[in-house]
């Protein structure tokens, strides 16, 4: 087989591992918090449905859609963020995934917006350099945030915020901050994938989108963004392993997450980053 035939053959997932990747990386740095904000979907749908209609009614090129979904994202997040965050545990992650559901709700009754049968015709205009590009600028920031006075603060929130809090740490601004970040970070590969496939739907964001993507963090770790990346990789990747089993695909990814959560609840990747030392 050449290579020609075999990119044409694994194109669509080499594109989806990447965008998967950039959704493992919004939900890492949420978690990374001790926050269950589940509502990396819908910000997803912010991202697409956004440099969808850009691209499409006004026919700006896809930089320039990226930027704008990415801005109306953190916009949105920003505005959620005041109410949703006075709550923690399961009932912020229940007003999160009602989040979502309301605005897919909007989606599927809004005409302009295609309603139920989404949207076809969007440029393909994603390509792999992009996707990968933006992947790895988001581990580098990871990583980058991981090792100064942001990463200790968002370790000493999620580990105990009254503690935070006498310790002088503004734990409402730094939930608030990772969670915009986190919702532009679920824009972008929103617009990557819109981009990519050349059609969307408001069943691409349903909560069953939203377990997914958090399954890619729980399975690799949020002990490192490695971690939320490779368990993403390996879980876009398991329904092509499996092609001969398509009935039991659904069956054999709960069982897998199922067994590394009893046997490894720290993940796959397990390991933290050195912190920078501190010089007199």
């Amino acid at each position: 087989m050449s290579f020609e035939d075999l990119w044409w053959t694994y194109e669509s997932l080499v594109l989806s591992i990447g965008i998967n990747c950039l959704l493992a990386l919004s939900v890492y740095l949420v978690l990374a918090t001790g926050q269950m904000f589940l509502a990396q979907g819908a910000f997803m749908a912010i991202g697409a449905y956004t440099s969808a209609m850009l691209s499409l009614k006004c026919g700006l090129a896809l930089p320039v859609t990226l930027v704008l979904a990415m801005t109306v994202s953190g916009l949105v997040a920003f505005a959620i963020c005041w109410p949703m965050l006075r709550l923690s545990g399961v009932y912020l992650g229940i007003a999160t995934i009602a989040f979502g559901e309301v605005l897919r709700a909007v989606i599927i009754n809004s005409e302009p917006l295609g309603g139920a049968l989404g949207l076809n015709g969007i440029p393909t205009s994603a390509s792999p350099a992009l996707i990968y590009g933006a992947v790895l600028i988001c581990i580098v920031g990871c990583f980058a945030a991981i090792r100064s006075k942001v990463g200790r603060a968002m370790e000493a929130i999620r580990s105990d915020e009254t503690a935070a809090q006498v310790l002088g740490i503004n734990v409402f601004r730094y939930k608030m901050a990772v969670v915009v970040v986190a919702a532009m970070v679920a824009s972008a590969a929103g617009v990557l994938n819109a981009h990519s496939h050349s059609s969307i739907s408001p069943e691409d964001f349903s909560f069953e989108a939203t377990v997914t993507i958090l399954s890619f963090a729980i399975m690799g770790g949020i002990s490192t963004p490695i971690g939320a990346v490779l368990g993403a990789a390996i879980l876009t990747s398991l329904p092509e392993a499996l092609r001969g089993l398509a009935d039991y695909r659904s069956l054999i990814n709960g069982l897998i997450i199922v067994l590394v959560v009893a046997f490894r609840p720290e993940g796959l990747v397990s390991w933290r980053v050195p912190k920078a030392r501190r010089h007199a």
